[in-house]
């Protein structure tokens, strides 16, 4: 079969055929009596096998390695394919979903769109500095625009400083940027559920709140420490076992203390509190140091509600929790007698 009848039924142009031929990759075996070339039936063949292997994606280089290599496994060839697939794809996902951010940002007018598209590029930079100008070139109609965006990369910022400014934007953004924060909670990764529960904990929006009351029952002790410091400051009476838990475990503990006394203060409901600190007290028998803590977390409770729990504690069998104890009753509690 002659050249111009391969080039037409194989689609391979004349041109690729001559160049196959002089790079020694697919050699008409024959020549006719006026030396054109003559492809036979092995030649064709190895020809669609050329043709087969470039439409995977691979190079001229490559193609003839997999056809004249005996020592080839095709296996390695089909394992770096899929991670060039892989890569591409990544890529074209990259740019979609930075496309779909920029639409759902709003901006209709050119210059708009090339600012988002602008603060989009520099959120996803691999430059902190560069993340962290874009985050704080965002006024408030563009963190809200850009909510979604803003959280997603807060999310994954490692960068503390970066990360700093990114919930300033976030915070800016207010709610609309729960849809991304929330289900972050659920992240196999902590230093994601903490950035998420950190992030949420200064949005001032009803239903971060209840993302936050949610929160305090999660699996993760970091997640619920967070939350419950924020309810605390926010007047949410849910979170007072979590933080009497605190207290008594010497995580946060004085922040911890004062949202106690802040609670029970604002609802009127210091027995109640008393009743809880003590509850922990009582089940930390072999934890003199957490009794210590939770005695000087009754300071912050006015002295009357106070005063059992610490006089039970006065009798403690560890002579620092007395001591602990003792002080503070003879200083009448710190709201006072």
């Amino acid at each position: 079969m002659l050249i111009g009848e391969v080039a037409q039924r194989s689609g391979v142009s004349a041109r690729m055929l001559r160049h196959y031929d002089a790079i020694g990759l697919v050699r008409p075996t024959g020549r006719t009596a006026g030396g054109y070339r003559e492809y036979s039936d092995a030649d064709l063949r190895r020809l669609f096998h050329v043709e087969s292997l470039r439409s995977l994606g691979l190079s001229l280089v490559e193609v003839r390695r997999a056809l004249d290599d005996p020592g080839f496994a095709p296996s390695d060839l089909v394992d770096d394919l899929i991670g060039a697939t892989r890569e591409r794809i990544a890529d074209a996902e990259d740019l979609l979903r930075r496309l779909e951010q920029v639409r759902a940002s709003g901006a209709d007018a050119w210059p708009d769109a090339l600012r988002t598209v602008a603060l989009v590029r520099g959120l996803h930079s691999d430059d902190p500095v560069r993340r962290q100008r874009s985050a704080l070139s965002a006024d408030r109609t563009e963190a809200t625009g850009l909510a979604g965006t803003l959280a997603e990369s807060l999310l994954a910022e490692a960068d503390e400083n970066a990360a700093g400014v990114l919930r300033w934007a976030v915070e800016r953004a207010g709610g609309e940027a729960l849809a991304v924060l929330a289900p972050a909670l659920d992240s196999p990764e902590p230093a994601v559920r903490l950035r998420a529960v950190t992030a949420i904990a200064e949005i001032s929006a009803a239903d971060a709140d209840a993302v936050l009351v949610g929160a305090l029952e999660h699996p993760d002790e970091a997640v619920r420490h967070r939350a419950a410091l924020a309810l605390g400051t926010r007047g949410e009476l849910r979170a007072v076992p979590v933080l009497a838990g605190m207290v008594a475990r010497g995580d946060r503990d004085v922040e911890a203390a004062e949202a106690l006394g802040a609670l029970a203060d604002r609802h009127g409901c210091a027995d109640a509190v008393v009743g809880v600190l003590a509850e922990q007290s009582a089940t930390r028998h072999d934890d003199p140091a957490a009794r210590m803590r939770l005695a000087q977390a009754l300071a912050e409770l006015p002295a009357a509600a106070a005063r059992p729990a610490l006089e039970a504690l006065a009798h403690d069998s560890h002579p620092d929790v007395v001591r602990t104890a003792t002080y503070v009753l003879q200083r009448g509690g710190a709201s006072g007698t």
